[in-house]
């Protein structure tokens, strides 16, 4: 664990592992996206050890797709990992939003880290919780620099580091993109929001137009294995996954 927290309570940290892969099918089936087989072990064990470097207390799991590979998995791995791991079981699918606030339900501390359960991003925890606290926002966003992309929008920060605007999708010769990590002040943060919406379109955007979302900007290994592409590279490039982090 190379991680301290400026915090005085220990965090907890939610990731988003319900996915359904749609887009792995032609390398991927009977398996949650988060399962996905990344040089020999499911891309959640790349995730957990991630968190296993900071001081988190508890890990809560959002599951929807197929949740019992994930238990079984779980059952017999989790004593690799130095902290609790509990489950937010979507019965019917929630949408990203539904399962962040189900999964917030599950959560002791009042700041909660939230991955994406099929993101792998090296961002420096510490330093994005110090500048969590210091921006007094209750949301922080992780961005990433990006050069020549066009599969995800643009994400535009202003002089005082809120975050003010999401582009859609487009060719960008370079920009900021979302990189899945968030950091939330958990007391109250959802509780309008309904059972089933977009964490990202109904909830982020209009927070971010309301000035409550502050941007954490970091150039670390970043990889989405959404489709097959990146998820061949992940297959590549996490053979020597301890260069990375």
């Amino acid at each position: 664990m190379d991680g301290r927290f400026s915090t005085s309570e220990p965090l907890n940290a939610v990731i988003l592992a319900g996915g359904l892969g749609t887009r792995l099918r032609s390398v991927l089936t009977d398996l949650p996206k988060c399962m996905a087989p990344v040089c020999g072990k499911p891309f959640l064990h790349y995730l957990l050890s991630y968190v296993s470097r900071f001081p988190f207390s508890k890990v809560v799991l959002s599951v929807g797709y197929l949740p019992e590979t994930i238990f079984d998995w779980i059952d017999k791995n989790a004593g690799a990992f130095p902290f609790t791991i509990e489950y937010a079981v979507e019965e019917t699918p929630l949408g990203t939003g539904g399962g962040v606030k189900k999964a917030l339900g599950k959560c002791d501390s009042e700041t909660v880290a939230v991955l994406n359960g099929d993101t792998y991003y090296n961002i420096n925890m510490d330093a994005f919780c110090d500048a969590h606290e210091a921006g007094g926002k209750p949301i922080s966003l992780s961005l990433k620099p990006m050069q020549d992309f066009d599969r995800y929008g643009n994400v535009e920060m202003n002089a005082d580091g809120l975050v003010i605007g999401f582009c859609e999708k487009k060719y960008c010769k370079q920009g900021l993109v979302n990189g899945g990590v968030y950091l939330l002040n958990r007391k109250g943060l959802l509780d309008s929001m309904p059972e089933k919406f977009s964490f990202e379109t109904d909830f982020l955007q209009p927070q971010a137009t309301m000035g409550k979302v502050n941007g954490f900007v970091n150039d670390a290994y970043f990889i989405d294995i959404g489709i097959p592409v990146d998820y061949e590279r992940a297959n590549r490039e996490f053979e020597n996954f301890e260069t990375l982090v």
